[in-house]
């Protein structure tokens, strides 16, 4: 089985961070194949991870491959939007990170998972508020099922340039038995270029903030890269790691978070 530590960071990315709260931190990102619906994670986990951790380690996983494991991706083709999703969806901010639910399709998806009820008392909150300067009220309301949700994006690996997403189900659940397989700390996560989100966690343990310190650039990959896995490794010492990434190390001095 290939060597984590010779795992490369992403193009842009550094493999080594020094956070502000909890020293220095390596993240090797996994590449993996094309995850396709209904596969079996936990296969997917001994193909790529179990073998290649330390019991201290943390695994770190796109919320988009639990999503997509569990069948919650859907052809937008294949997707039958609402009056009600296609009405409220043009109301909707989008942000140049993503589409969230700007689109018919992701919005017929939180109508379904959130219910209608709670999206359309979001929606009458944030009409309310708007003209007052305040954003994001309709996310705070929806919740974490909303915020998740992802639709088609050109930038995404085929054929998920053509989906759209739910959040995963029971992340929590799912971290916590996935720890047990793997042996190690497992973090569901939802990251991007704007913002880290954690949807679940195999321990209330695991510090919120460090899974967004850790993660603040976004070291995973998506689209060419396909690495939506990554073992994240906190380094006590900075004797412990290869001189190489001690200078990288310092390099990233200038720019703590």
């Amino acid at each position: 089985m290939k060597d984590i530590t010779v795992c490369t960071p992403n193009e842009g990315k550094a493999l080594v961070i020094e956070t502000r709260d909890y020293g220095r931190v390596i993240r090797y990102p996994i590449k993996t194949h094309v995850v396709m619906s209904n596969e079996d994670i936990f296969a997917l986990m001994d193909r790529y991870v179990v073998g290649r951790v330390k019991s201290d380690d943390y695994v770190f996983i796109s919320e988009k491959v639990i999503a997509i494991c569990q069948g919650r991706a859907y052809d937008i083709d294949e997707l039958k939007p609402r009056r009600l999703a296609r009405f409220l969806s043009r109301f909707v901010y989008q942000s140049p990170y993503g589409i969230g639910l700007g689109s018919p399709w992701t919005m017929e998806l939180a109508i379904r998972d959130v219910g209608t009820v709670r999206i359309l008392f979001a929606a009458v909150c944030s009409a309310i508020t708007k003209p007052f300067g305040r954003r994001g009220i309709f996310y705070k309301i929806a919740g974490m099922k909303a915020r998740a949700i992802d639709g088609p994006c050109d930038c995404t690996i085929p054929p998920y340039n053509h989906f759209a997403k739910m959040a995963p189900a029971v992340p929590n659940q799912v971290a916590e038995t996935l720890s047990e397989h793997i042996g190690c700390g497992v973090v569901i996560i939802d990251a991007n270029d704007l913002n880290v989100e954690v949807l679940g966690k195999s321990s209330r343990d695991i510090s919120d903030s460090f899974c967004r310190q850790a993660f603040h650039d976004n070291p995973l990959g998506q689209s060419a890269q396909s690495t939506p896995i990554a073992v994240v490794r906190r380094i006590d010492c900075a004797d412990r790691l290869p001189q190489c990434q001690r200078n990288e190390t310092a390099t990233l001095k200038a720019s703590r978070i």
